[in-house]
């Protein structure tokens, strides 16, 4: 594939923004504002979403049906509460590339990792660790070292850690595969991210579920970063499980519910271990109140309780948009767009900043994570008094995160010019 050409002015990046069928979209977003009273140039979306327009509109529509109806909502309301998920179950399928018998919209994304690794760790003497990468988000790592230690065992022992080369940022795909070959006989999980919050560096979950399962090997993938950033096809990749959030790329607002996809050759395991609550129970006799619990099929046999109304119908007003732009165009989008941003990172002057994350479009989303020459700390402040809003991770990381649905080319041109005049003082 020929790689793009760019150029390093403003009239081109408006030329790439009036070609973009996704533009828009952005129309559909609510931006912070700078000083100025201007819009932000936001590119901070891999930390948390913006908020779409519609979302207050559907918020307060439950709202009016809770003040109108009562608990007759439950049944009544114009978007009746009891079977209110199911809304989102196909707009989320269509979003990680899955069945819809196959994901569910629950909880929160650690509640919902613990949840699973009920039912997919299940060690035994000869086969007990989890693999992580060693650079794994924070919950991930708190979450499998204390599955270990439930189980009974010491997570020193455990806990399989994936580590960069020496001198290196991110891992070598080779290396995750020979690593879980190398241990693969004594691994019970293997839990990866689907893309590293610091690094931003994207795995292949085809290669990795395939190499893992031909080890015996349960897997599962955080997507936090992954979900409505990369173009997912989970029910083809064959994954055991996997979770995420919606508050970072899914624009689901601060908190919101998170996701489970649990694949269909697990759809009727009702022997499968797990912690039990009602709403996983079988719809039709649900409300008998039964001792028993009868699991639902699929994803939904895990739910536990019924879900918050308003922080789905926040994350719907989302998905909708998703629809609307489909994850092809949206993935085609971000790899120019963050194709183009890193055109310009490359053209600021020598040893200002170096790109951490991999420069191959097959192991990145839209992130890029940026370690700059001086403070970077100071250097976030003073993009925030310009109106440039991104985030900073320990121990030195900016990270920068143009997402398709509401960033522009210009966007990217003008950050660039605001870390270009940092860089000449």
């Amino acid at each position: 594939m020929t790689a793009p050409v760019y150029e390093n002015t403003d009239v081109f990046a408006y030329g790439l923004d009036a070609k973009d069928p996704l533009r828009p979209l952005r129309d559909e977003f609510l931006f912070p504002p700078a000083a100025s009273g201007a819009p932000a140039i936001y590119l901070a979306g891999n930390s948390l979403g913006l908020q779409p327009r519609k979302a207050r509109k559907y918020v307060q529509m439950e709202m009016e049906d809770w003040e109108r109806l009562g608990v007759e909502g439950h049944v009544h309301g114009r978007h009746p509460w009891l079977p209110y998920h199911e809304l989102l179950t196909e707009q989320v399928a269509r979003v990680v590339g899955a069945q819809p018998v196959e994901v569910v919209v629950m909880n929160t994304l650690s509640v919902n990792l613990h949840l699973m690794m009920v039912s997919f760790y299940r060690p035994t003497r000869e086969r007990f660790k989890i693999l992580i990468e060693g650079g794994a988000f924070p919950s991930d790592q708190y979450a499998v070292a204390s599955q270990a230690r439930f189980h009974g065992y010491d997570p020193k022992e455990a806990i399989v850690r994936l580590t960069p080369r020496e001198g290196e940022d991110t891992l070598r795909p080779e290396d995750i595969l020979e690593a879980i070959e190398r241990h693969g006989k004594e691994v019970a999980l293997v839990m990866l991210g689907s893309v590293n919050y610091l690094t931003g560096q994207a795995f292949d979950l085809r290669e990795i579920t395939r190499v893992a399962h031909a080890q015996g090997c349960k897997v599962g993938f955080d997507l936090a970063h992954g979900a409505g950033n990369l173009k997912l096809s989970l029910h083809d990749d064959g994954p055991d499980f996997a979770v995420w959030c919606s508050y970072k790329y899914l624009n689901g607002g601060p908190g919101s519910l998170g996701g489970v996809f649990v694949h269909e050759r697990h759809a009727h395991s009702p022997e499968l271990p797990r912690f039990e609550g009602w709403w996983g129970h079988n719809k039709a006799t649900r409300f008998e109140m039964g001792p028993t619990f009868d699991p639902l099929p699929g994803a939904e046999g895990w739910q536990l309780s019924n879900p918050p109304i308003f922080q789905l119908a926040a994350l719907r007003s989302s998905l909708e948009l998703f629809d609307k732009a489909t994850m092809a165009a949206l993935r085609a989008k971000s790899d120019q767009l963050t194709g183009y941003l890193e055109f310009l990172l490359d053209r600021l002057p020598a040893g200002y900043v170096t790109i951490t994350t991999p420069r191959d479009l097959k192991q990145r989303g839209a992130q890029l994570s940026l370690r700059f020459k001086g403070e970077p700390k100071r250097l976030l402040q003073r993009l925030a008094a310009a109106g440039i809003i991104c985030d900073f991770r320990e121990p030195d990381i900016i990270r920068a995160a143009p997402a398709p649905l509401y960033n522009t080319y210009l966007d990217v041109f003008r950050f660039v010019k605001a870390l270009e005049a940092h860089a000449l003082e």
